[in-house]
C-alpha cells in the first residue's frame, strides 16, 4: 500500500509552543487521517522532524510498504536525503531517528513543496501550537493489502 504523508511542524517563537500537524492520504488522494498534536515548548526545526516522524510511525500503524513525504520545510527535506549536514546535536537525535523509520519502508519518495501546497499539514500543526489539543479527526476506509 502506498501512502502519501504530508507533514508540517509549527512554534510560536523559536523556541516556543509547539505544535505538529501531519496529513495522511491514500493513492487517491483521500485523507485517511489527520493529527494535529501540542508538543510543548521547543523549536521550528525540532516540531519538523516531530511531524515527519509521527507520520511515519502512523504510517507504520497502517501497514505502508511505500510512501511519499511531503515537506514544505527545506532543512528538513535536505538533511533527510543527505544534502545538509545535520550538525546540531539534537537534530542529529532526530534526523537518526527518521532514517531508521524511513529504511522500513520498501520504497520512499521525498517532495519539497512550497508551504501553499502543505496547506493543510501547516493548518494542523499552527492549531496544535497554539496549545489546542484536538482529538484527532479520523475517517477509517478500509484498505486493501499489496499482495504484490
Amino acid at each position: 500500500m502506498r501512502l502519501t504523508i504530508s507533514v508540517d511542524g509549527a512554534s510560536r517563537g523559536n523556541p516556543g509552543a509547539a505544535g505538529v500537524g501531519v496529513v495522511i492520504c491514500d493513492e487517491n488522494g483521500s485523507v485517511l487521517k489527520e493529527i494535529s498534536e501540542y508538543i510543548g515548548e521547543t523549536t521550528n526545526n525540532v516540531a519538523e522532524y516531530m511531524a515527519l516522524i509521527r507520520g511515519l510511525e502512523e504510517a507504520l500503524a497502517m501497514r505502508a510498504d511505500s510512501i511519499h513525504i511531503r515537506t514544505d520545510s527545506e532543512l528538513l527535506a535536505f538533511q533527510l536525503t543527505g544534502t545538509y549536514k545535520v550538525k546540531a546535536p539534537h537534530l542529529r537525535e532526530l534526523n537518526e531517528s527518521a532514517r531508521a523509520l524511513v529504511d522500513k519502508f520498501r520504497a520512499v519518495a521525498l517532495s519539497r513543496v512550497d508551504r501553499v501546497e502543505n496547506a493543510q499539514a501547516d493548518a494542523l500543526a499552527a492549531k496544535a501550537a497554539r496549545g489546542h489539543r484536538p482529538t484527532p479527526k479520523e475517517r477509517t476506509i478500509t484498505l486493501k493489502e499489496d499482495k504484490g
